[in-house]
């Protein structure tokens, strides 16, 4: 049996679980692709409500809850925020994603039970099911050669924000490759392998087309590379390309 064929059971079994006993039923963390293809299933469970969310508005990586429709209690997802901020920012390096993440799979953590980390100067928010939460904080001292303090985020007003970067360039056709290679800087026929690939979603949906045209608002990501949002179309040029605008996560 396949990878995604053993995914699918597990999916098929949460939503039978949450239909049997009255409950609400969760998933691990899961990437696009996978919450692609727990909507693919969706019509195989009537009855039953599935909803993701990841601890923010916008978040890629998501916790997935199936509960019965008519559902008559409060629940919350199994979710905490953990902020990580360098003990001595005088003497604090400048630390990546990568560094986060690297550092928390060093202590055996498994990717599935980790959310989005969100990186800023100051620090990074580190999402994560709340099985694993206080062994992080105990765990996590150091990331790199950067001394770190760990603690839970309470107040939801204290999360942040999505940070952005604009960038903008023009095209003949507002074509997903297109577009994908303004944000990223690069070659359309680079891209093409990452649509072809299974690697490009639009608002969570697999796109494999390269000439699927975005609208205005949508939200690309691109696995391995990054994701942003198609703004705007901001004009044409006087040779007749299209000029658009982008927002890219940073």
């Amino acid at each position: 049996m396949e990878k995604d064929d053993f995914f699918i059971k597990r999916i098929r079994e949460l939503a039978n679980l949450s239909y049997q006993r009255d409950i609400v039923t969760f998933s691990d963390f899961l990437n696009l692709n996978e919450q692609n293809l727990v909507k693919s299933q969706a019509a195989h469970f009537p009855g039953i409500v599935i909803e993701g969310y990841g601890g923010y508005d916008g978040a890629e990586r998501q916790i997935i809850a199936f509960y019965p429709a008519d559902l008559g209690f409060y629940w919350e997802y199994p979710i905490c925020c953990l902020k990580v901020e360098p003990k001595a920012a005088k003497f604090s390096q400048i630390l990546t994603h990568r560094d986060y993440l690297g550092t928390i799979l060093g202590l055996g953590v498994e990717r599935s039970v980790v959310g989005d980390i969100l990186v800023k100067e100051q620090g990074a928010w580190v999402f994560c099911h709340d099985k694993i939460a206080d062994f992080i904080m105990e765990n996590l001292c150091r990331v790199r050669h950067t001394t770190v303090t760990v603690s839970k985020v309470e107040n939801p007003e204290e999360l942040p924000a999505p940070s952005f970067s604009t960038v903008s360039g023009t095209c003949t056709s507002v074509r997903l490759d297109a577009l994908i290679s303004i944000a990223f800087q690069a070659s359309r026929s680079s891209m093409v392998s990452y649509i072809e690939g299974g690697q490009v979603f639009v608002n969570g949906k697999l796109i494999t087309s390269n000439g699927y045209e975005p609208k205005e608002g949508d939200i690309i990501s691109v696995r391995g590379k990054g994701r942003f949002i198609f703004e705007k179309i901001s004009g044409k040029t006087k040779k007749g390309r299209i000029g658009v605008c982008l927002l890219k996560y940073v």
